[in-house]
């Protein structure tokens, strides 16, 4: 993806088939960053499968917060799974484990 350089400190994205479950995880990454003015999303009407997200930098570009904030928003995700994988494995053994004594 090619990303403008300068001029696009404020901008609202459009998500198509997105609702709060994204626009919520990724309005509360995005906010966490300093160059962070607002960060928000909303969802227009319940008929439209719309999300719409709004970031307003100091002197950031919000091309560059999305994308950062999309990719952090993932490895959260992908930790998240891990954990759970892994706790699941360990509880999946003191079963079999309990049930062999």
């Amino acid at each position: 993806m090619q990303l403008p350089e300068k001029g696009v400190e404020s901008k609202t994205f459009v998500f198509m088939d997105e609702g709060h479950t994204l626009g919520n995880a990724l309005k509360y990454v995005i906010s966490q960053y300093p160059e962070v003015i607002m960060c928000g999303y909303t969802l227009q009407h319940p008929a439209e499968s719309k999300m719409l997200l709004r970031i307003q930098t100091k002197n950031g570009n919000a091309y560059e917060l999305l994308k950062r904030g999309l990719e952090d928003l993932a490895k959260m995700c992908d930790h998240t799974i891990e954990t759970f994988d892994k706790a699941y494995e360990e509880y999946q053994s003191s079963q079999n484990a309990s049930e062999n004594t």
